[in-house]
């Protein structure tokens, strides 16, 4: 039985050698009744790929069910995984069945598992062990047979040295760890997706020609780097099909709602990332002695300790952000976070100005 929580069946489109890679090691363990973990930034196709490995597999018969793990409340993130009971909490009027019973004898997705509270982290490394969990409000333990692949482009090693992500979840999931390379590391598929999807967007608005590319705009999507990689990639194409006056496109737009004037890109580009110094005055900020920090209570000197290596990172690097995290062993979301909280908290200044390198 289909549910709403499945992916739509679709075919990957690429003939570049790292595409081509990729693809080799998809069908490789594709048939290894094992867990799964896809890396991979926004917009790369990630649900591609779990939708091959689903349909090479043992299971392809069996539902595949997805959750975006990102676009839940945390508070949320356990009852759709695992359900509820009746009276389990306020408003849950019925028993309810998670995912994971949703995807029994198929494949579950688990989309952005980095966003998952530690909590819930042992609950899904009980089923990936033993196939065992008992749904939120209830000690009645069900069995559940579902191959897990999970996905991310968060750094999850960082995550488990900052006590974030569970280890042994971590190890378990790495049965087989797949990088999906991002559309700029693959320059020879952008011209054969743009056709792609400029020839399916002609179909859907009834164009009476196949569009083509003149040299110039496909120079421009050639060049062009793809931050938002292949969901960007068919926006831009089909916006492009969509507004052009005849079926040889001369002109693509990226970004038309928030792009600025290209001397003004570099400005909004660096506000990103290093900090002026300014505005953290290392001299002003003498380092504490480990005989007093010794002295303090637990909360207090990691505080201290946070900011000692913060402020020394960021010195370093003169004031860059991802290379101070990298530095830390963090990834840059991780240090942003780091980084607001002891701002708000004063041991760092507020409203520092920030540049890219």
């Amino acid at each position: 039985m289909k549910t709403h929580h499945q992916i739509r069946r679709k075919e990957a489109v690429g003939q570049s050698e790292k595409f081509l890679a990729f693809q080799e090691q998809l069908s490789k363990v594709a048939p290894i009744d094992r867990p799964v973990l896809i890396l991979g930034e926004r917009g790369t196709g990630k649900e591609l790929a779990v939708t091959r490995l689903h349909y090479l597999s043992k299971r392809w018969e069996g539902n595949l069910v997805a959750l975006n793990c990102a676009a839940l409340p945390v508070t949320l993130i356990e009852t759709e995984l695992f359900g509820h009971e009746k009276g389990a909490f306020t408003g849950a009027g019925g028993n309810r069945i998670g995912r994971f019973e949703q995807a029994h004898q198929g494949t579950f997705f688990l989309d952005e598992i980095g966003n998952i509270p530690m909590e819930v982290q042992e609950k899904i490394l009980r089923v990936v062990e033993y196939g065992m969990f008992e749904r939120v409000g209830s000690s009645e333990s069900i069995e559940v047979d579902a191959r897990l692949i999970a996905a991310t482009n968060a750094d999850l090693p960082a995550m488990v040295a900052n006590n974030q992500f569970k280890d042994d979840l971590l190890d378990r999931l790495s049965f087989e760890v797949i990088y999906l390379p991002p559309l700029r590391d693959r320059k020879e598929d952008i011209l054969l997706l743009a056709n792609h999807f400029a020839r399916r967007m002609a179909l859907e608005i009834n164009l009476a020609e196949m569009p083509t590319f003149s040299d110039s705009a496909a120079a421009d999507l050639y060049n062009y780097l793809w931050p938002g990689n292949i969901r960007e990639l068919k926006n831009v194409v089909e916006r492009a099909v969509y507004k052009a006056e005849t079926h040889n496109i001369n002109k693509v737009v990226f970004n038309p709602f928030f792009s600025v004037p290209a001397k003004e890109a570099k400005k909004v580009q660096a506000k990103e990332n290093i900090i002026s110094q300014k505005d953290i005055d290392l001299k002003d900020q003498p380092l504490i002695s480990m005989d007093k920090l010794l002295q303090m209570d637990y909360k207090s000197a990691t505080w201290e300790l946070q900011k000692i290596l913060i402020r020394r990172a960021l010195k370093q690097t003169h004031y860059n952000q991802k290379k101070s995290a990298q530095i830390l062993g963090l990834s840059y979301d991780q240090f942003r976070g780091v980084y607001k909280k002891l701002s708000l908290g004063g041991a760092i200044k507020p409203g520092a100005e920030l540049f890219f390198e």
